[in-house]
């Protein structure tokens, strides 16, 4: 802007000088304590969700900001179809925009929008992961929330009142049998990490020998006196 407009009352009033000036508060920033004043003094990596309008999925998302701009993100949603295709162009759009452009930018879902403006309010108020650690994280650190497999930590259960829960996916993978005891009560489950499997197909495994080498059972499922299959029974 070349002028700022003032209100004739304003042009009226006698000047008064400005006493006390205040600066901003120092936060925490990666192992140092910074009066943020502009985008480019702003660093950290966090986390943060954000759910779209009709609270039909969500957003997980992770930023790694060094000196404003953007150098990470990892995008991870869960709900409608269209989502994911929505993150493929987040995870292209975020990349070396400064937060506040980020913050401004359409992310095509609005999940991830949302998503965005928490971690904005994180970042700049320094509340980030990384505020007490020295030099922050390096890029690439979001990767390590996905674990050896890459893939999201994901659970996904269904159940009735009538015929009780149904556990379909969890941390370690696909659940193909759910073990029971004499009273019916889940005890533990089988179950095929799916990342292992297509990491062992991908080298040229057979696929059923690579099924069967990545089957693992949790809880007392050795014990169970019946199994069910979740989706079929």
């Amino acid at each position: 802007m070349d002028s700022i407009q003032v209100s004739k009352e304003v042009e009226q009033m006698c000047p008064i000088k400005r006493g006390v000036k205040g600066e901003p508060a120092p936060i925490p920033q990666e192992g140092m304590w910074t009066k943020a004043k502009e985008i480019k003094d702003i660093s950290g990596l966090t986390h943060g969700c954000g759910c779209c309008a009709p609270q039909q999925g969500t957003c997980k998302l992770t930023l790694n900001v060094k000196n404003g701009v953007i150098q990470e993100a990892l995008v991870e949603t869960i709900g409608c179809s269209g989502m994911t295709h929505s993150a493929a162009m987040a995870g292209e759009i975020l990349p070396g925009k400064t937060i506040l452009e980020a913050l401004n930018t359409d992310l095509v879902c609005d999940a991830i929008n949302v998503a965005m403006r928490e971690l904005f309010l994180q970042i700049v108020y320094g509340r980030t992961q990384t505020a007490f650690s020295e030099g922050g994280l390096p890029v690439g650190a979001g990767l390590e929330d996905l674990g050896k497999g890459l893939c999201s930590m994901v659970g996904t259960i269904h159940s009735t009142k009538q015929k009780g829960a149904r556990y379909l996916s969890l941390t370690e993978g696909y659940i193909l049998e759910l073990g029971l005891d004499k009273n019916n009560e889940v005890i533990g489950y089988k179950f095929i990490n799916l990342g292992k499997f297509m990491d062992a197909v991908k080298k040229g495994a057979d696929p059923k020998e690579a099924y069967e080498k990545n089957i693992g059972t949790y809880g007392r499922f050795n014990e169970a006196v019946k199994t069910v299959d979740p989706r079929r029974e």
